[in-house]
C-alpha cells in the first residue's frame, strides 16, 4: 500500500521519522475550534493574571529563578514544542535532600511522592496552578484547551507503538479525557487509548463537557492535575 505523503490530513513525525501521522482535518477543527481557544484562553489568562502573579512569587520565594519550566513535548502531528508550566520542584532528585527509589518520575503522571516536589509545588500541583502559563500555549497555537496532553519525546520514542501516534493527529491540550476518566491512574502512555476515543468524537459537544467536567475532576484528584 502507497502512502500519499501529500495528503494534508498526513504529516512526517520528526520525533520518529518513520512514522506517519494522520492529521484530523474538518471545519471545527481548522475554524471554531482555534477561535474558541484563542477567545477563552485569552478571557482566562487576563482573570487568572493575579493568581499567576502571586504563584510566580511563591515560585521565586521557593526555588529562585527561573520562574518558568520549559520543556520540549510533541504536539500535533509529532511537532515539537515547548510547554510552559510554573515550576514545583527541584531540578534534580539530589534537590529534594533524599535518594529517589520508586518509579522512574519521566514516565509517570506527577508522582505526589517526588522528592523533588517543593511544600508549595505539591500544593501548586494539587490545585493545578503549575499548568496556568499552558494558556499561553493555547494562544500560540502549539496547544488546545482541550486535546490529548502533550508527551515528551523520549517517552513517545521508546514507548509508542505505530499506532498509538494518532493521538498526535489534533493539538495536545490543558485537559482532556484522559484527565477526566483516567486521572492519574498508571502511566499516560499507557492510555492511549482513551486519547483516541477523543480523536474519533472530537466536537464542540465534546470539548464542552469535558470542560465542564474538568474543575470537579481537578478538587477531586489526589495526585494533582
Amino acid at each position: 500500500m502507497t502512502i500519499d505523503l501529500t495528503d494534508s490530513r498526513l504529516s512526517v513525525d520528526p520525533v520518529c521519522a518513520d512514522t506517519v501521522v494522520p492529521v484530523s482535518d474538518s471545519v471545527y477543527l481548522r475554524y471554531v475550534k482555534p477561535a474558541i481557544d484563542a477567545l477563552l484562553a485569552a478571557v482566562a489568562l487576563l482573570l487568572a493574571l493575579p493568581v499567576m502573579a502571586v504563584v510566580a512569587t511563591v515560585v521565586f520565594v521557593s526555588l529562585g529563578r527561573p520562574i518558568l519550566l520549559r520543556q520540549e513535548r510533541v504536539g500535533r502531528g509529532g511537532k515539537r514544542f515547548t510547554v510552559y508550566k510554573f515550576r514545583s520542584m527541584h531540578p534534580d532528585r539530589r534537590g529534594g535532600g533524599t535518594d529517589w527509589d520508586g518509579i522512574d518520575r519521566r514516565v509517570t503522571h506527577k508522582h505526589p511522592d517526588d522528592p523533588r516536589l517543593t511544600p508549595s509545588g505539591r500544593l501548586l500541583r494539587k490545585l493545578s496552578l503549575d499548568e496556568l502559563p499552558q494558556l499561553l500555549n493555547v494562544l500560540r497555537g502549539d496547544m488546545s484547551l482541550v486535546g490529548p496532553r502533550p508527551e515528551l519525546p523520549t517517552i513517545v520514542q521508546r514507548h509508542y507503538e505505530p499506532w498509538q501516534h494518532r493521538r498526535h493527529a489534533v493539538k495536545p491540550g490543558i485537559t482532556g479525557l484522559w484527565q477526566v476518566s483516567e486521572r492519574g491512574n498508571g502511566m499516560m502512555h499507557e492510555h492511549v487509548d482513551v486519547d483516541l476515543d477523543y480523536v474519533d468524537q472530537v466536537g464542540l459537544g465534546t470539548d464542552l463537557r469535558i470542560l465542564i467536567r474538568t474543575l470537579p475532576a481537578a478538587l477531586m484528584s489526589k495526585q494533582g492535575y
